[in-house]
């Protein structure tokens, strides 16, 4: 099988190409950076940056692709996310058509907007608020839009927070080092829900969808969840402290961090909260029944493995 992949050098993307490369697979790697990757005779690497690329010149380096894994994504600078997640979208969609086989997008649960409670499925209605989630939504529009006018076959992946050995994501970072210097605290009532999946477990998903004739025209989430307090007692454990036992009200942390979070270094933002005290959950119900997906990966063997791999390469 001919497979193209866009964002390969990523988090997600590399991990993709890895396993794509062990089963025996040709890729195809779309990429502006150095590939990561040792040269074999299976690894086809295309230099190139989507956002000047023409697309005629797109098209030729998608003959012949049975499978196309767009995981191309922008994650911090927001001038360039318009551009990345719907422009060069929208040129690929115009390459690829007629031509590739199967069209798998890399999208987020963010297109569903902020969750403070209650159980969000594929037939929730998208509500994006940032811009990231808001051109990530644009782009699985403009993708299931060519697939209706029969452009193109497509399924969309769309996981919840990733983590794994060599994130970028900072976040996880910081909460393993608040829990191991006693610094953490739960916020507002227990059970609170903590919404993560595995880097592991996302790759299974995306390859189900590139190969499962049944994920054709088909969006996916992807999500593991625990409460915060499960959540945080496997990296207390994991690090060698005891479990926090602290909790503070709710309405007595919003006003600081509304009054604090925007100063630098300060870990008491808005979003945190959020984060801590959100009860809402992202149902995999779907990609389980439709296509027999399970949890590779636990949330306990992935949070030790984050906190090992933080012990030997990011302590300090």
């Amino acid at each position: 099988m001919i497979v193209a992949v866009t964002g390969g050098t990523g988090f997600i993307g590399k991990k993709l190409v890895e396993r794509l490369l062990a089963r025996g697979d040709v890729v195809r790697l779309v990429t502006r950076r150095v590939p990561p990757f040792e040269r074999t005779p299976l690894l086809d690497v295309r230099e190139c940056d989507l956002l000047t690329a023409e697309v005629d010149d797109l098209a030729a380096m998608l003959q012949g692709v049975d499978v196309l894994y767009h995981c191309a994504g922008q994650l911090t600078d927001t001038r360039s996310m318009k551009a990345l997640h719907v422009d060069a979208t929208r040129k690929l969609i115009e390459a690829a058509s007629g031509q590739v086989g199967r069209w798998v997008q890399l999208s987020s649960v963010g297109v569903y907007g902020p969750l403070k409670k209650g159980v969000v499925t594929e037939a929730s209605a998208p509500n994006p608020r940032g811009e990231y989630e808001t051109t990530k939504s644009d782009a699985d529009l403009l993708l299931i839009g060519a697939a209706n006018a029969g452009r193109i076959s497509y399924s969309i992946l769309r996981p919840s927070n990733v983590y794994g050995a060599g994130m970028s994501n900072r976040s996880l970072y910081g909460l393993i080092r608040m829990v191991r210097r006693g610094w953490f605290f739960f916020i507002g009532a227990p059970g609170a829900s903590a919404n993560y999946i595995h880097v592991d477990n996302v790759v299974d998903a995306l390859l189900m969808c590139g190969t499962l004739p049944q994920a054709a025209g088909q969006t996916y989430n992807l999500s593991d969840h625990r409460t915060i307090e499960q959540f945080v007692t496997v990296i207390a454990k994991s690090v060698g402290n005891e479990v926090p036992r602290l909790r503070v009200p709710e309405r007595a942390i919003r006003p600081l961090a509304r009054l604090l979070g925007n100063l630098p270094g300060v870990p008491l933002t808005k979003a945190r909260v959020d984060a801590l005290t959100g009860r809402g959950v992202y149902s995999t119900s779907k990609i389980e029944y439709e296509l027999g997906y399970t949890h590779r990966v636990t949330m306990e063997e992935g949070l030790a493995g984050l906190v090992r791999f933080w012990q030997e390469n990011v302590m300090k």
